[in-house]
């Protein structure tokens, strides 16, 4: 009977009845049977830190830095899960880079974990993921901020609310001094749905922030559609501050 019941499957099938009572095991520690990440490594790899309230740097007060009091940044609070290091660095590889989107799920859960992030998320009429141009959408087959603020908060996350108007050369590609340049014009409000952003709250989510032009360039658009509030929900934030630094990090 057993041998029958296998025999009917197809591969696909197969991995995903089998995926649906089989443990797995922890991808930083390989402790087994547990969730993808177990909880002794999200304790031990994604320690609260006190952060900067306006761009998520690492602030012993975690209050304001003097850089974001000198020039405020376009986004009232942003929050980040963990420091852009190993063991998330692999991790969000895999989800970004090696069409893994199956690990969208428990890094939002672990983004949803972090301080903060339920209440903003629940104070928030909208939710809305960095959008990826068409080149890049069909060149990884899937947007990861996307799959994030999908399991963030499925009853307010809108993909197509926020768009991306053109394409651009990679941020990663970049020195600090060219990001924001590089995405001038680079996004926009759904023409026949800016009303719905009047007076809203709005939760921007990005897998990684670095310097933060993405961020800041979509949340001056929403911004002008007349968004009341806006939030920023990362997974990961580097804690690089200068421009070599950024130009060294492997992503």
């Amino acid at each position: 009977m057993v041998h029958n019941w296998f025999k009917g499957l197809t591969a696909p099938r197969l991995g995903r009845d089998l995926g649906a009572w089989l443990p797995s095991r922890c991808a930083i520690c390989r402790d087994w049977p547990t969730a993808p990440v177990c909880d002794h490594c999200i304790a031990h790899y994604a320690q609260p830190q006190p952060r900067c309230q306006r761009c998520a740097l690492p602030l012993p007060a975690g209050q304001i830095c003097g850089a974001c009091l000198k020039n405020p940044p376009p986004i009232d609070v942003c929050l980040s899960a963990a420091a852009y290091s190993w063991p998330w660095i692999d991790l969000i590889a895999q989800l970004k880079f090696h069409a893994q989107p199956g690990w969208a799920r428990p890094l939002a859960t672990l983004m949803r974990s972090s301080d903060g992030v339920e209440d903003t998320l629940d104070a928030a009429d909208w939710v809305l993921p960095i959008p990826l141009s068409r080149e890049r959408l069909a060149e990884r087959g899937y947007n990861q901020s996307w799959l994030l603020a999908r399991h963030l908060c499925p009853g307010k996350a809108q993909p197509q609310l926020l768009l991306r108007t053109r394409d651009t050369p990679s941020q990663r590609t970049l020195p600090r001094s060219e990001r924001l340049a590089n995405l001038e014009g680079a996004f926009a409000v759904e023409p026949l749905r800016a009303h719905e952003l009047r007076d809203k709250r709005v939760v921007l989510v990005d897998d990684v922030m670095t310097s933060g032009a993405s961020l800041h360039t979509a949340a001056r658009v929403l911004r002008q559609a007349g968004a009341r509030q806006i939030s920023a929900v990362v997974l990961a934030r580097t804690e690089a501050q200068t421009e070599a630094d950024l130009d060294s990090l492997p992503f």
